[in-house]
């Protein structure tokens, strides 16, 4: 399981052209102490997104069979924005991917003005109307086709998914949103986000029920988080 901080990064996934992503990172510092093999993650987190619980999986060659050693030595290496957080030998058929059956996400805002230490890690939003957020977060709860809710070019086979839970709560200056489900779409928690920013209820409606796309902008990447993946 690893944490990281992407608002330097390009994203998670590895890319051809570029080695700024947070798996081009762990990546290269595998390779330094000879461990070759492909990460796997539980899914892709945009560019400036952050995780407190990603989780990937690896074969490892038989000469790193002391796990906390190599935790502890991944953790040296990697830059300070990224932290393997444990690392546990699975059975064979185990997949980071699809294995899971339920991934967690969150999503920070605050209602005050903005500060440069906090800028990258939430979402500043004044006079924020909590208890329509509060209301209209339950919409999304159940299964529906949320094709307007996805990035354009995205590449999957179906746009259904299902939301367990969708509930949203107050710390102090900080209102949370939190979504589970068993998977989402390229774009889809900011973008709903996005819609109980901008949208009334019926018109939250009239898109979950594919009636009419408003095009309303993804809220911002720095306050999106995946917390917990559950298998």
């Amino acid at each position: 399981m690893i944490s990281y901080d992407g608002s330097t990064y390009l994203g998670s996934q590895t890319q051809k052209n570029s080695s700024n992503t947070i798996l081009g990172n762990l990546e290269h510092v595998l390779k330094k102490i000879n461990i070759n093999s492909k990460i796997c993650a539980s899914g892709r987190t945009d560019k400036g997104v952050h995780a407190t619980g990603q989780v990937c999986h690896i074969d490892l060659p038989l000469f790193w069979n002391n796990l906390k050693k190599l935790e502890n030595v991944l953790n040296e290496m990697l830059p300070k924005s990224i932290k393997i957080k444990s690392i546990k030998e699975v059975s064979d058929d185990f997949h980071a991917r699809y294995s899971a059956k339920k991934r967690v996400y969150r999503y920070i805002i605050k209602n005050t003005k903005s500060n440069p230490f906090e800028d990258d890690f939430i979402t500043f939003i004044d006079n924020i109307n909590l208890k329509e957020v509060q209301k209209n977060i339950k919409l999304f709860c159940g299964e529906h086709d949320f094709k307007y809710f996805m990035k354009s070019g995205s590449d999957t086979n179906s746009t259904i998914r299902i939301i367990y839970k969708a509930f949203v709560y107050k710390y102090k200056d900080y209102i949370i949103l939190n979504f589970e489900a068993n998977g989402f779409l390229r774009g889809q928690i900011r973008l709903m986000v996005g819609a109980l920013l901008k949208l009334s209820d019926n018109e939250i409606l009239d898109q979950l029920e594919c009636k009419k796309n408003y095009n309303i902008k993804p809220a911002k990447f720095n306050g999106l988080y995946l917390t917990k993946i559950k298998y």
